[in-house]
């Protein structure tokens, strides 16, 4: 039986999920919660292994159905051997993206059919979803000029445009949808009221 609390942080390329996961794991940790942090793709070795093959810019294209089948099969392997361990223990796992992201970036900007998503995510998860997931949503081109500043673009961070606006509709849409679990917040706002809001919704997930 899950003891921990799952909390996922998602949002499109430049949105501050970084800097916020690290208050979200600082806060939790003051409130006496054990916590995991982890990351998708990854978390794993094995995971890591096909997080480098899916970010690396290569001469040899990867096709959408493989790179959506490859995030999977690293998905599979980080909930058995890290997610759930983990939350059968009493953790509190923090990660950096989850299945949202799945749906947003190879449904939003891949265009592949969401059932398809779906059957994978049926399918290959153990249905476990998360208690919290903290959307931080920015303009495409704020985002993206954040991206530019900070490093050299990875494969994914290569994208047009229309990709991310892709992206972000979706995540807008997955929100709107999963208003209970999905808690969106402007990630273009002062990094104090962004942490303020995210504070409201681990005081009520602490309490539940």
């Amino acid at each position: 039986m899950k003891m921990g609390k799952f909390i996922t942080l998602e949002g499109g390329e430049g949105a501050g999920k970084t800097t916020n996961l690290e208050f979200v794991v600082e806060y939790l940790n003051s409130k006496g919660k054990r916590v995991m942090v982890s990351r998708e793709p990854g978390g794993t070795p094995i995971g890591e292994d096909i997080r480098s093959l899916l970010l690396k810019k290569s001469k040899q294209p990867i096709s959408k159905d493989t790179e959506l089948l490859l995030i999977f099969a690293a998905r599979a392997q980080h909930i058995m051997e890290k997610i759930l361990p983990g939350l059968e223990a009493g953790q509190w796992v923090v990660c950096d993206r989850y299945i949202d992201a799945s749906y947003a970036y190879q449904g939003g900007g891949r265009n592949i059919n969401l059932n398809k998503i779906k059957l994978l995510v049926n399918n290959f998860t153990n249905k476990l979803e998360p208690d919290l997931t903290l959307l931080l949503d920015v303009p495409v081109d704020i985002g993206m000029s954040r991206v530019r500043e900070r490093s050299v673009p990875d494969r994914f961070e290569s994208e047009k445009m229309s990709f991310f606006h892709s992206v972000r509709n979706s995540y807008l849409s997955q929100a709107a949808t999963f208003p209970n679990r999905i808690k969106k917040i402007d990630g273009s706002q002062s990094l104090a009221l962004i942490q303020s809001e995210i504070t409201q919704y681990l005081d009520i997930l602490l309490v539940s």
